[in-house]
């Protein structure tokens, strides 16, 4: 068993995906022998809050008692949360013990969520986080409100959810020969967590050379680590559309990428080839920087 700085950390709120964020974690955690931590943070997100600032209008007679009681309003309010989020965790732990892990832990904080990541990001192995949660849970055109954040801040696998969980048999590697998907190759040889399962290495871009010499590399690379079934497969086309069809198609149970390699004024500009795949692929993404 690795130790406790090796974790699994799965993000719960509540929301629609919440069980299966638990699920993923619980079979990750398996396949790759490490301990899973359930995390719960009571972030105030603005664009959520219902409460209003209206001291600026209360009249001098009456401002003291109506900020006495708007006070606590707010404790009764955030003591409300906290006992919402120990019942969360309560059955998520109770799930994923059922799913076979002997000893998960929890925890709860208060605060930003994308600082609350970072500060533990040296004892996470892999994070499992659902790719919205209750703020746009019934907006399939929108993904989570600090999902980019994460991403962007964390240089640790990130597995976004977005589905109910299958175990994986099938997973797709969108290669294309820069540093993060190199990563994402010597990470499928060694782990644990693919043996056994088939891989497609697919590539999408026009014919080149160089391109192809790599993809030959990776393909050795990942048929020498053993216990893998490799299958290859060049496209061409849009990127994001290709690989969702293909992903369609072959029935690929969980996609392997890069994620963010450019700016964020790239992005902008150009638009991003991770948020398209965010949007439109329909099984879960392992990504990594």
């Amino acid at each position: 068993m690795n130790t406790n700085t090796n974790r699994v950390l799965a993000c719960i709120d509540g929301s629609s995906l919440t069980e299966a964020v638990c699920d993923y974690a619980a079979w990750i955690a398996q396949r790759v022998d490490a301990p899973l931590k359930l995390l719960h943070v009571i972030d105030h997100h603005p664009e959520t809050a219902v409460t209003l600032d209206l001291s600026g209008n209360i009249g001098l007679g009456s401002q003291e008692h109506l900020l006495e009681e708007l006070t606590a309003v707010e404790q009764q309010r955030s003591k409300l949360r906290l006992q919402q989020g120990k019942l969360l965790l309560q059955a998520a732990k109770d799930r994923v013990i059922q799913a076979g892990i002997a000893n998960p832990d929890s925890n709860q904080r208060h605060g930003s969520l994308v600082e609350s990541l970072i500060e533990l990001e040296e004892s996470i192995r892999v994070l499992v986080i659902g790719i919205r949660g209750k703020v746009h849970e019934n907006r399939p055109d929108k993904i989570g409100a600090k999902l980019e954040s994460i991403i962007r801040s964390l240089h640790k696998p990130i597995l976004v959810v977005n589905d109910t969980f299958k175990a994986p048999q099938h997973i797709m590697i969108a290669y294309d020969g820069s540093k993060a998907t190199e990563k994402a190759i010597d990470m499928v040889a060694i782990s644990p967590l693919y043996k056994g399962l088939t891989c497609h290495l697919v590539n999408v871009s026009k014919d080149d050379a160089a391109t192809e010499q790599l993809l030959e590399a990776a393909v050795s690379k990942l048929k020498n680590a053993g216990g893998i079934e490799v299958t290859t497969k060049k496209l061409q086309g849009k990127p994001d559309q290709a690989l969702c069809e293909y992903q369609d198609k072959h029935d690929i149970d969980m996609i392997v990428m890069g994620a963010f390699s450019h700016t964020r004024l790239h992005d902008l500009l150009l638009g991003s080839f991770t948020a398209k795949m965010l949007m439109n692929a329909k099984k879960p993404l392992l990504l990594l920087r």
